[in-house]
């Protein structure tokens, strides 16, 4: 199936340094939102604490339940709805929760109708997490995301460069750092910084440059899909780390096409512009890109809509994934192909001079 002509040639790369502005607008701004907020909002998974969800029969104000719930001391941060209005379900959060479920279940919906006998309350859900599990699943969760970027650096590297041992020795140097680095006692976020970082560096100096394509590509999806989440307020919670790594296989199917076709052509014209070349990749796989969106996008719309609250932000986390990756596979991990050669050509160029000054 194609609906885009074969022959079209959207000037994609000569639009690369607006598109570069976009994406570092976009960062700076989830930085910022990140700063002001004090990091990411963490749910209940992570920070630990107790969710209620409640039904009533009903309708009610969310301060009302607060106020009826203030003789149970689970020092109750936000209450807020949950799912379609008219369903009258709340989210009740707190810090503390120290009494067993089935105990706490049976005080809150006692408490609830004491208050408000004519408006039934059925407590539907009751989590809890003490702090020290939910640091362990946030560390985890950072480990689980970076040793996936790190897995497909290897894979990309030995897929189009050819080059497994060096990327197995990248990955092994990479491994060695982030276990030295975490000897001095910094935060996890601080340490897989480094370790991308790291991983950046070396995939220049090691010339793989198909490998660093992907790696800017992937870390600029799930930075922009925080942001969007930093900005609506949304929390970070277990499904949501499961999508950011669905994000990254996603993002990285769309840029393996766009890449696979970019080696083809590499051989095909090899006398003609790099630029050219990896124009051509992509208007080639544009169809093929765009009905990968599309028919992802009309399944995760789907959930979003008709998938109740509980897949609700994975599903809206996935949505914005499906249109960074395919962004990113344009106009970010092509492109930065393109900036890897300009600059190894003048780095070849200073070295020349150099050599004839002598």
């Amino acid at each position: 199936m194609q609906f885009i002509k074969p022959d079209i040639n959207i000037d994609f790369i000569g639009k690369r340094k607006i598109a570069f502005v976009a994406s570092f607008a976009l960062i700076a701004i989830t930085i910022v939102s990140l700063i002001i907020k004090g990091g990411p909002r963490y749910g209940v998974d992570f920070a630990g604490g107790t969710v209620v969800q409640v039904k009533f029969s009903k309708e009610i104000e969310p301060g009302v339940i607060k106020k009826a719930l203030k003789g149970i001391d689970l020092g109750i941060t936000s209450v807020q709805g949950f799912g379609e209005r008219t369903e009258h379900e709340f989210l009740i959060r707190a810090t503390e929760g120290t009494e067993g479920l089935e105990s706490l279940a049976s005080k809150i919906k006692q408490g609830l109708e004491s208050a408000y006998p004519d408006n039934k309350a059925e407590v539907r859900r009751v989590e809890m997490v003490g702090p020290k599990v939910g640091k362990d699943l946030r560390e985890k969760a950072l480990f689980a995301m970076f040793f996936a970027i790190l897995f497909i650096v290897v894979y990309i590297s030995g897929r189009f460069e050819l080059k497994w041992m060096l990327s197995i020795i990248m990955a092994s140097c990479l491994i060695l750092t982030l276990y030295i680095v975490s000897r001095f006692g910094l935060s996890i976020p601080i340490l897989i910084l480094i370790a991308l970082l790291v991983t950046l560096v070396l995939s220049f100096y090691l010339k793989l440059k198909f490998a660093m394509g992907a790696i800017v590509a992937l870390i600029h999806d799930v930075i922009i899909t925080v942001g969007v989440f930093s900005l609506t307020n949304k929390e970070f919670t277990l499904p949501i780390i499961a999508a950011l790594l669905t994000i990254i296989g996603y993002s990285l199917n769309d840029t393996i096409i766009v890449f696979d076709r970019i080696r083809e052509n590499s051989r095909k014209y090899h006398r003609q512009p790099y630029e050219l070349i990896i124009n051509r990749s992509i208007n080639e796989t544009l169809s093929r890109t765009l009905l990968t969106s599309l028919t992802t996008l009309m399944v995760v719309v789907a959930l979003f809509v008709l998938g109740g609250g509980i897949i609700h932000d994975f599903a809206f986390a996935l949505i914005i994934g499906v249109f960074v990756g395919t962004y990113s596979s344009v106009y970010v991990a092509s492109p930065v192909l393109i900036v890897w050669q300009e600059t190894v050509k003048k780095s070849k160029g200073k070295t020349r001079k150099t050599r004839r000054q002598k």
